[in-house]
């Protein structure tokens, strides 16, 4: 058998299984209230939300778009909030077009647990990047899924394209 490493992934099995707290132990708000960007994948704030690396990604690329408030339904956004969300959505395509040049994307969210919310006490967008041909025989045949690029790259490269660009719309 062949084998395929991937170390990062020792800290997400490692942790141990326990409910997810609301508030401070929110791996998003841990990252909003922090300074340190990089070591929270942070790569964009805007007045109302941030874009966060999925430290887990279904795909090469995959990003999490989160109002700064730990809110966990839609009706609990104000208007200016939800307007941000969707502006910062859309600004994020276009790092992602002209870095990865992907065919298209997954966007979406997903309300509550039974949804399969990981986080659902905390609303959050996933933008995964997606390739004509990027489910080959690994996903079918192993069920392994093969990320080429590393977190730390991936968060220079946006927050380089994003300096470099105009800013996201706030």
């Amino acid at each position: 058998m062949d084998q395929l490493w991937a170390p990062w992934r020792l800290s997400y099995v490692a942790q141990p299984n326990r409910p997810r707290p609301d508030g401070d132990e929110c791996f998003l708000c841990r990252a909003i209230a922090s300074d340190d960007d990089r070591a929270n994948l942070l790569v964009h704030r805007s007045a109302h939300s941030v874009v966060v690396l999925n430290r887990f990604p279904y795909n090469n690329g995959h990003l999490l778009v989160a109002p700064n408030a730990h809110k966990a339904s839609l009706e609990d956004l104000s208007d200016d909030e939800l307007l941000d969300l969707q502006h910062t959505l859309r600004a994020m395509l276009a790092p992602l077009k002209k870095r990865m040049s992907p065919d298209g994307f997954n966007i979406g969210l997903n309300l509550g647990k039974a949804a399969g919310a990981g986080l659902p006490g905390h609303l959050h967008w996933h933008i995964v990047p997606r390739w004509n041909g990027d489910t080959n025989f690994m996903p079918v045949l192993t069920d392994v899924k093969v990320i080429v690029q590393s977190l730390d790259s991936l968060f220079d490269l946006l927050v380089e394209e994003l300096r470099s660009s105009s800013e996201p719309r706030p």
